[in-house]
């Protein structure tokens, strides 16, 4: 029965019962995590045959030795697997290390420092001449160490809202249209962190747009890490962005990203940096300060065992028969315990890493606290909104791909009730409050 049906008295008899439960789950001692959105060691050890996938050779496609310096933008095998898997040409692609978000990060240090036009063009010294901090566009909930990285350097993140669709794109234009300050956005637009869901055609169709209506030196972080993660048959289609920007001319504001991170081995990827071939090359410029090269070994192993795109729809496909029973374990058990509650939504996503669920206002903190408390550690609530600020505190992120089965079902347990305990408890505060007679009146 739902919270809002229930009377006082069958409220409070609702939380001793809860309150028992999380108790005994206490007592338990678990020391469980659903924080963060890590493959599991069986997936892990899909890719085993990383580490034998040299055929004798360190020789690339174009005769380079692997072992040796240079090859700032990546080898030719590894550039022309990146462009097929993010839908762009080869000579549009960067390889580098394991870490996309490293790119993305260096990326904006050289566009906040430095400046994409050479000297005074940097988004800090436009920012300063008005006085302001150089802003960006953050739909949410989203991700959160897209989020760390403008506070890192002291760039304003500015919330709109993540849609069905996509994000918000009606308050999009108007903000950028009118601040030139606006210096970029952040999007996930493929299985969305944390939602799940895809952009549909027209919003990126608005979005390869923006540039027309920002500011100078405007780009828009396009973070496909998630373009091949699927948990369906047939997931949604992404429109390819690269292609909707040629089409209006705009392709200087757009960069690609995607890794290998959640394919291969999550530490020890390569990861891809997709752009028009001028914005590569200052790039790459800027790059050669810090280093001669990129691990072109790593690069080589990897476009050796996955091969094209067919080997690596199989490989997925592997990965998928890990995952996709946590995700419908999860989705079972929030919707067996809570389908009659009203107390919560969460999504269904058909890719991905990650389960949203919102619970009612004001909530997300105290079900975090709880739950921590039963030895279940969550990601922090307002983790997924820039500053680690929910402004309604609701949204919590799931993350049902590390643990085992056995363990993922016991955290869950915790979940479930932690959610129930602290929404009775709201509901059984606000008819107290309502019921109570003001001070001094006569009862």
């Amino acid at each position: 029965m739902a919270l809002d049906q229930l009377s006082q008295p069958q409220l409070r008899e609702r939380e001793r019962e809860l309150s028992k439960r999380h108790d005994a789950l206490r007592k338990k001692g678990l020391a469980l995590d659903l924080t963060r959105g890590k493959p599991s060691s069986e997936q892990l050890d899909l890719s085993a045959e990383l580490d034998r996938a040299w055929g004798g050779s360190y020789l690339t496609a174009d005769g380079t030795d692997a072992r040796n310096y240079g090859g700032m933008l990546g080898i030719p095998e590894a550039r022309a697997f990146g462009a097929e898997l993010l839908g762009l040409r080869t000579e549009e692609i960067l390889v580098g290390d394991n870490s996309s978000l490293s790119l993305m990060y260096r990326y904006i240090a050289f566009a906040h420092q430095h400046g994409l036009a050479g000297s005074g063009t940097g988004w800090r010294d436009e920012a300063a001449e008005q006085g302001r901090p150089a802003q960006f566009l953050c739909p949410v909930p989203g991700y959160d160490r897209h989020f760390g990285i403008c506070e890192h350097f002291g760039i304003e993140m500015v919330n709109v809202a993540l849609e069905p669709e996509g994000p918000d794109m009606d308050a999009i234009e108007e903000r950028v249209a009118g601040n030139p300050l606006i210096k970029g956005i952040w999007c996930v637009p493929r299985h969305s962190n944390p939602t799940g869901q895809t952009y549909a055609d027209s919003v990126v169709e608005r979005l390869a747009a923006l540039p027309l209506l920002a500011g100078p030196n405007f780009r828009i972080f396009w973070d496909n890490a998630y373009a091949v993660h699927h948990l369906q048959d047939d997931p949604p289609e992404l429109r390819n962005i690269m292609e909707a920007c040629r089409e209006r001319g705009t392709e200087e504001g757009l960069l690609v990203f995607g890794s290998t991170s959640k394919i291969t081995y999550a530490g020890s990827g390569i990861s891809f940096l997709g752009a028009n071939p001028s914005n590569l090359a200052s790039f790459q410029r800027h790059l050669a300060a810090s280093t001669i090269g990129p691990d072109k070994i790593n690069q080589l192993r990897h476009v050796r065992f996955l091969r094209d795109m067919s080997q690596l729809k199989k490989h997925m496909a592997r990965h998928r028969a890990i995952i996709a029973p946590k995700f419908r374990r999860v989705l079972e058990m929030l919707e067996e315990a809570l389908r009659d509650e009203l107390i919560a939504t969460w999504t269904d996503p058909p890719g991905g890493y990650f389960i949203s669920v919102d619970t009612l206002p004001g909530l997300a903190s105290e079900v975090v606290r709880l739950a921590g408390e039963a030895g279940v550690k969550l990601t922090p609530a307002g983790a997924t909104f820039p500053y680690g600020r929910d402004p309604q505190d609701r949204n919590i992120r799931l993350a049902p791909t590390f643990p085992p089965m056995s363990e993922l079902e016991q955290a869950m347990q915790v979940f479930v009730v932690c959610l129930e305990l602290a929404s009775v408890r709201q509901r059984l505060g606000t008819m107290e409050r309502r019921d109570a007679k003001p001070s001094g009146e006569q009862a």
